[in-house]
């Protein structure tokens, strides 16, 4: 049957041969787990669309698919992922108007969708989006379907199903993995929720599970290294498994495995309070967020601290919520160029936390530019000096190119994990990994070496450079070591007894003391930025290490200690 609707055979006719045909309806009402944003929701019901601090009010809005738009505002406008947040704002009285409204005006500049190729070009026609428009008219079908107007309730029932005919013959010409794994989802969807559908049903779980095995590690993690685009499948996931339990039809055992398989990656990179890391583009998304689509998820599931693939490192230290500390490393190469979303040069960054309180982070929110964040900065924060690590020749340890790809640079990471001791004695779990991104251009490679206590209360860092080959015995090379501050904390600066600024004290808001010291090193303090959980750009502060280095290598050891209360 999936053999021959994939020749082109309709599924009326496959579903019943000599039946008559069925007028176009849905055959369940879904009720999706996944909350969506209320403020974004109540915006759009004052009239305007919230994109990351960005306002745009809806008669501004040109709908048209090739109307120019950044891809944040393109992945709210054209795969309707407001209506979630719509839907999350108010009951479905409250918000049908307001949805049939903006349907109303995107149909109205999108006409002739299932005949005029014309109609069919632009951003509104790339493969995920329409996936996940089709996705979200399905599951959140009350909100446009439950109007009084019966001309209007035809002409979406028409463009659900023109949408679901296009992705049929389109969900394998993605341009992404990740777009592919969207519009398969809703043919599946669509297969279960329209009439005749079990044809399209069988052919969209085929491709679902060829997506899936081409998006995913054998960790779990997706290949473009994206929490994003790991929060993307999960939510996909999630939305179609509501389709069966709609249709009541049990979930097939690839889907509950897969859903299994997702989740423990994604736990890996979260803070101390549940809230997302900031890497591969990602900002810091709230905890709240990622609470709710663990439950939703409806897994059990426990982080990984040694993920090879996915390229993440956790250690924690201290017990308790308030008095533990998390420390995130990126410890594996970049993504392929082919895999890469808003890839970043960032290997061997790491982020450090403790309670409710980020210490050292990565600028992050290169996704999100396009909202409040200027476009401008994209490139800027995918740099490696917008990540915690070392930086050589003010280059990137990663050519960073347009539209989130990534060139040469980084091809080989060595990681070694084991237990160790700090020089005073405390256990401790220590990452040891290095990188030759800047072999080629400097002859060294650089190595970092990271060790948490176990009581979280004390982190030792040693960055070393390793000459490689001929190059690495000429010159001088300039060096910048970047600690990015969280939120929040101001830095004090401390003196040594030579007179040298080699520390400083963070005071974080919880009024907790931390003491930074790079001995031998000048210390300074720049500004920075940090894009928070609503993908909106706050300005914080760094800690730099500059100078210049013999190509024979060098050693830059440091720390970061919490003081006992009341010490400074």
């Amino acid at each position: 049957m999936r053999m021959a609707y994939r020749m082109g055979l309709s599924g009326s006719t496959l579903s019943r041969p000599f039946g008559r045909p069925v007028r176009p309806r849905l055959l369940a009402t879904v009720e999706s787990p996944l909350p969506g944003s209320r403020p974004a929701g109540m915006a759009l019901r004052a009239g305007h669309f919230l994109v990351h601090g960005l306002k745009l009010p809806l008669a501004q809005v040109d709908f048209a698919a090739a109307a120019p738009m950044a891809p944040p505002v393109e992945r709210v406008v054209h795969g309707f992922a407001w209506l979630r947040d719509l839907a999350g704002s108010g009951t479905t009285a409250q918000g049908a108007a307001t949805a049939e409204r903006v349907l109303g005006a995107w149909l109205d500049a999108n006409r002739g969708l299932g005949n005029n190729r014309g109609a069919q070009r632009g951003a509104a026609w790339k493969v995920g989006h329409a996936g996940h428009r089709l996705l979200a008219w399905l599951v959140h079908a009350p909100l446009i379907l439950s109007g009084s107007d019966r001309v209007f309730r035809a002409r979406v029932m028409d463009a659900i199903g023109e949408h679901a005919t296009w992705l049929d013959r389109h969900a394998g010409k993605a341009d992404t993995t990740l777009e592919a794994v969207a519009a398969w989802c809703a043919v599946t969807a669509a297969g279960l929720l329209l009439p005749d559908g079990k044809p399209r049903r069988l052919h969209g779980e085929a491709g679902l599970a060829q997506a899936m095995g081409e998006l995913v590690g054998r960790d779990g993690g997706v290949l473009s290294r994206s929490p994003l685009a790991q929060i993307e499948a999960i939510e996909l996931l999630v939305e179609l498994a509501a389709c069966y339990r709609a249709t009541r039809r049990p979930l097939p055992p690839q889907l509950t495995a897969m859903l299994q398989q997702l989740l423990p990656p994604l736990l890996t990179v979260l803070h101390a309070d549940g809230s997302l890391g900031s890497w591969q583009g990602a900002w810091a998304v709230g905890a709240e967020r990622i609470a709710a689509l663990a439950a939703a998820a409806d897994v059990r599931a426990r982080p990984l601290v040694d993920a090879r693939q996915w390229g993440y490192q956790r250690i924690v230290g201290g017990t308790g919520d308030r008095a533990r500390t998390v420390l995130l490393m990126d410890a594996a190469p970049p993504p392929l160029a082919r895999d890469a979303l808003s890839g970043c040069a960032a290997t061997l960054a790491f982020e450090l936390s403790a309670g409710a309180h980020r210490i050292v982070v990565n600028c992050g929110g290169a996704a999100a530019a396009g909202g409040e964040v200027p476009v401008r900065l994209e490139p800027l924060l995918r740099a490696t000096a917008a990540h915690s690590t070392l930086v050589l020749g003010d280059a990137n340890s990663t050519a960073v190119k347009v539209a989130g790809k990534l060139g040469t640079g980084v091809g080989e990471v060595e990681v070694d994990r084991r237990r160790a001791e700090t020089a005073d004695g405390r256990a401790a779990t220590q990452v040891e990994a290095s990188h030759d991104g800047y072999a080629a251009r400097f002859g060294l490679v650089h190595r970092r070496t990271l060790a948490l206590s176990d009581d979280g209360r004390l982190l030792t860092g040693e960055d070393l450079l390793v000459p490689t080959g001929r190059k690495g015995r000429r010159a001088k090379v300039s060096y910048g070591l970047r600690f990015h501050l969280g939120p929040g904390i101001e830095p004090a600066l401390l003196a040594a007894e030579n007179g040298m600024t080699d520390g400083a004290l963070l005071e974080l808001p919880d009024g907790t003391c931390w003491r930074f010291h790079a001995p031998g090193q000048a210390v300074t303090v720049d500004e920075s930025l940090w894009v928070d959980g609503e993908g909106l750009a706050t300005g914080t502060a760094q800690l730099v290490l500059e100078g210049t280095l013999a190509r024979d290598g060098a050693a830059i050891a440091w720390r970061f200690e919490r003081m006992e209360t009341g010490t400074r």
